[in-house]
């Protein structure tokens, strides 16, 4: 059919026996016997073809009372942390390379009423405006040609944090404070991040432009390719006054720009020019002064321009191209997280029910992340999206000079090119192609019964 690939039944027994192996490292992690029975009805709920994976449509399913598995994820007495740590120790020994790259972006989840935790008015970027929402902090892990997301934490505003009343109501630890976002994520990056092997810390402007987040990351010897607006103040370390990141860029000489072509793995070669330097950013105290690369890329198809402050490690420019690009793996994540697992698919209130419900919603991610590499591995055609891993073997075009180059962490392939006109054609970077991923139809279970099973 058009839309959909039947697969044998001997396929789908294979995924269910590795799901169930998949899952006994977290179970035993799980305190009580009841919380053993609901975790794998729950994440195989996440891979259900439901028009909405919420607890009660997974509670119908299964034939069970929809209480049971609201107080389990709502509620339920186990630490999340410990199994996050146990994915990411999991992700570390699976695709980890010392060439990783931490992914950071939030993400916003809206709430129709004010008692979840967490909710207010607030900039939305899934809905590209001012919305009543809960906003999540995340870190996604790429290396080895995938990327899944390995942590999260909620973002509780100051009026909630200072709100006893609210706080004890959605069961808010007393040890949780109000912090700014880019403080939620630099605490991801220096706490699971650090079981996790790489080499980069990339994020968009929203981390690029706090000094405090690119300070810190310095001092504890993380290196970082972050956004900035384009406006950004800065001055050459080799003389000159204050500038600006696109003043800087719009004077440079065209003989100053190297091309590149990034590959995307889906829709061919696109080709971007970039320049970098070293500079000086302002600071409160001169003193505390100190040097970053400034790396400009332009993509030619629609004149879209990029700005970054990077560690001033020395890294070629092509590296920093490499890191630079993947940053937006995060998006091919999300992507699949919320439609495929239902990342976004929650109706718990709590402070406790949230972070359960992102744990188990990543742990249904990485599963399919991991399901993928198996199957390619075995030179299967992959069920799976896309989004997450892609082939690195697309033949350049007849004017492209290839170098060599590290595996890039995920599809993002950095091809140096000699010089060329920039091209007109004012395509979309990233496009993305039919997705087709694993569902469980019907009673598919984790002791390996099977009826039918479709790849949707």
């Amino acid at each position: 059919m058009k839309d959909e690939t039947r697969v044998e039944v001997k396929d789908v027994v294979e995924t269910v026996g590795r799901m169930t192996e998949f899952l006994q490292p977290y179970l035993e992690l799980l305190p009580r016997a009841e919380h053993r029975r609901l975790c794998p009805l729950y994440i195989e709920g996440r891979l259900r073809n439901m028009p909405r994976r919420t607890i009660e449509p997974i509670a119908t399913e299964n034939g069970l009372p929809r209480r049971g598995l609201q107080r389990f994820v709502g509620a339920g007495c186990f630490d999340d942390g410990a199994l996050r740590d146990e994915m990411c120790r999991q992700v570390a020994a699976s695709m980890g390379a010392p060439n990783g790259v931490l992914i950071l972006d939030g993400s916003g989840f809206q709430k129709t009423g004010p008692h979840s935790v967490g909710t207010q008015r607030q900039w939305c970027g899934r809905l590209g405006k001012e919305e009543q929402c809960q906003l999540g902090e995340f870190v996604a892990y790429a290396a080895c040609g995938s990327v899944t997301l390995v942590d999260c934490q909620l973002y509780l505003p100051e009026s909630w944090a200072s709100d006893g009343k609210r706080r004890d109501e959605c069961h808010v630890p007393s040890d949780v404070t109000f912090k700014k976002g880019w403080e939620l994520a630099a605490d991801l990056v220096l706490g699971r991040g650090r079981l996790l092997p790489h080499r980069w810390v990339v994020g968009d402007e929203n981390y690029g432009r706090p000094v405090k987040l690119r300070d810190l990351l310095h001092k504890h010897r993380e290196r970082y390719v972050l956004e900035v607006m384009h406006d950004a103040k800065m001055r050459l370390a080799c003389g000159g006054g204050w500038t600006t990141a696109a003043a800087w860029a719009e004077a440079l000489p065209k003989s100053k720009w190297q091309r590149f072509t990034v590959r995307d793995g889906e829709k061919g070669p696109i080709s971007v020019r970039a320049a970098k330097a070293r500079v000086y950013t302002p600071r409160k105290n001169k003193r505390d002064e100190r040097p970053e690369v400034l790396l400009v890329v332009h993509n030619d198809r629609d004149s879209k321009t990029w700005t970054y402050f990077a560690e001033d490690t020395g890294a070629s420019l092509r590296e920093l191209v490499r890191v630079a690009a993947c940053r937006h793996g995060v998006e091919q994540a999300f992507t699949m997280a919320k439609g495929d697992v239902g990342l976004d698919e929650y109706e718990v209130r709590s402070w406790v029910g949230w972070h359960h419900h992102m744990t188990l919603s990543m742990m249904a991610l990485w599963f399919l992340v991991r399901e993928q590499r198996t199957l390619k591995k075995m030179s299967r055609p992959s069920p799976f999206p896309k989004c997450a891993e892609s082939s690195h073997s697309s033949s350049p075009s007849s004017a492209t000079t290839a170098t060599s180059l590290p595996p890039s962490p995920i599809s993002f392939v950095v091809l140096k090119l000699p010089a060329a006109p920039p091209t007109s054609d004012g395509a979309a970077d990233r496009r993305r192609g039919p997705r087709r991923v694993l569902r469980w139809t019907k009673k598919t279970t984790m002791t390996g019964s099977t009826n039918a099973a479709q790849f949707n």
